[in-house]
């Protein structure tokens, strides 16, 4: 196979920027930017989501067995690339961001204009990210966006020419 038409063809997919976030209750928070997201189904709403194995977001979200998905909108470049960096909690912040807890004791950052939380359905162990099947338990909006929904949202190629994720 070629290495840079693979590189190529697989960058040329669309990707939203969202902040996973996971709280195990044992201490361990973690919030993460993530791109590989998509919704699979409509009853139960699932959807799925890559995450790094060897990052501590898998592992908080794999032992908390719920996560927040936190939606960013096309304003919020700055609080992607702070979640790009393993996430810290201190003074009642989340790496500098205020949250509260949702539902499901996930962090719900308060300036993510949406984020919906879930119960872990199933991973599938494969590759250098797995993927988390997620059903929806709990939808947040925060700000209701002008437009289409999906519209509304940051997507990888908004946060500069050189930043790729895939391929």
């Amino acid at each position: 196979m070629n290495a840079d038409a693979k590189k190529t063809a697989l960058r040329m997919i669309p990707y939203g920027i969202y902040v996973l976030t996971a709280d195990d209750g044992k201490g361990n928070v973690a919030a993460a930017t993530v791109n590989w997201v998509t919704q699979t189904a409509f009853a139960p709403p699932l959807l799925v989501v890559g995450v790094k194995t060897d990052s501590g977001a898998y592992q908080t979200v794999k032992a908390a067995n719920v996560f927040a998905l936190n939606m960013l909108g096309k304003d919020q470049k700055g609080l992607a690339f702070t979640f790009f960096k393993p996430a810290k909690l201190e003074d009642g912040k989340l790496s500098g961001q205020a949250f509260r807890k949702g539902a499901t004791g996930a962090p719900l950052l308060n300036d993510a204009p949406a984020a919906v939380e879930c119960r872990v359905k199933t991973i599938v162990e494969e590759g250098d990210h797995h993927i988390v099947v997620g059903e929806v338990v709990e939808a947040h909006v925060t700000k209701p966006p002008t437009g289409r929904p999906d519209a509304a949202i940051l997507e990888m190629k908004e946060l500069g020419d050189n930043v790729f994720y895939g391929g």
